[in-house]
């Protein structure tokens, strides 16, 4: 394989000239240029990428730490994250870590090496002090409510979201309310469960523990709950579900347990995915498309900056 040194004997001229009309100088005579890139077709040399990006200082390759990629929230997010990489001439790297904190750290760790620019963490297990120790290699952003974090990072008001997707149902009689989560422990599950408790404090309903419903993604986790609920004495009239597909998996499996949505159990979804639309599923609408697209422009920022965006509960026929 061609080397510079190759290519600077073909052209006639310096390696120095050689890297300077690969890096697109612009005090190289024309003539040099042209005789080198002759001498580039001519050899069959192939710069070496690492290298050069090793000079610049930069990779144009932004991380992208994520829990699950088949689940309809993130692959959004990746969606407007990598329109915007395009755009910029950037590439992703994505890090599907199933919520291991060993795989989180190691997304940092490649950061600290400089083999990527960026690291846009769009959920995470591990510490936020272990997040804000990376800070010093390079541009990290977080997708969740980061407080007084010296990060950049967007968010959503979860707690004022579910807020008002409670009173919603409060108002259309309901006072016997569940929720489904993923993890508690996760930030934005913490403030709606926070929310939740404060709700039936303020509205001096009792609290219920095996109304909450935990490990909750994906359809076949609706259908689990109706299951469970199906044991209850006292049976909750309405669920705020994690995502638009447990919504799905709730009302596509209510006609099994004799259950009509919304007269026996109303439901409200969250995220206003395509399948909310096409079940007339009502649901809080979460504009993660924008917002992978707010994550990017704040990775390749100087600046830091903090960004919050607003939902719209979509009312439809599951109320």
């Amino acid at each position: 394989m061609a080397n510079i040194h190759d290519v600077s004997k073909a052209a006639g001229v310096s390696v120095s000239t050689v890297s300077r009309v690969l890096n697109n100088h612009p005090y190289v005579k024309k003539e040099k240029v042209e005789a080198v890139k002759k001498a580039i077709i001519e050899t069959g040399y192939i710069p070496n990428i690492n290298a050069v990006n090793l000079k610049k200082g930069k990779t144009h390759l932004i991380g992208i730490v994520l829990p699950f990629l088949d689940v309809p929230y993130f692959s959004q997010l990746v969606q407007g994250i990598s329109q915007a990489a395009s755009v910029h001439q950037y590439k992703l790297v994505l890090y599907q870590t199933g919520y291991d904190e060993h795989q989180e750290k190691e997304a940092l760790e490649m950061l600290k090496l400089k083999q990527i620019d960026s690291l846009i963490i769009c959920s995470r297990k591990i510490s936020l002090e272990t997040v804000e120790h990376y800070q010093q290699y390079g541009s990290i952003v977080l997708f969740e409510n980061g407080e007084d974090t010296p990060l950049s990072y967007t968010f959503i008001d979860h707690y004022a979201c579910f807020m008002r997707a409670l009173e919603y149902l409060y108002e259309h009689g309901h006072r016997k309310i569940g929720f489904s989560v993923n993890r508690l422990e996760g930030a934005n599950s913490s403030q709606r469960e926070r929310a939740y408790r404060d709700f039936l404090k303020l509205k001096g309903l009792p609290f219920h523990k095996d109304y909450i419903f935990k490990k909750c993604l994906n359809i076949e986790d609706g259908e689990r709950i109706l299951r469970e609920i199906a044991a209850f004495q006292e049976r909750p009239t309405a669920i705020l579900a994690t995502s638009d597909q447990v919504a799905a998996g709730i009302i596509t499996s209510s006609s099994n347990y004799e259950l009509k949505v919304p007269r026996d159990l109303a439901v409200i979804g969250f995220d206003d995915q395509p399948i909310a639309r096409a079940m007339q599923i009502t649901s809080v609408n979460i504009p993660l498309y924008s917002i992978g697209q707010i994550l990017f422009e704040q990775a390749i920022a100087v600046e830091i900056s903090h960004k919050e965006v607003s939902t719209e509960l979509m009312e439809r026929s599951t109320v």
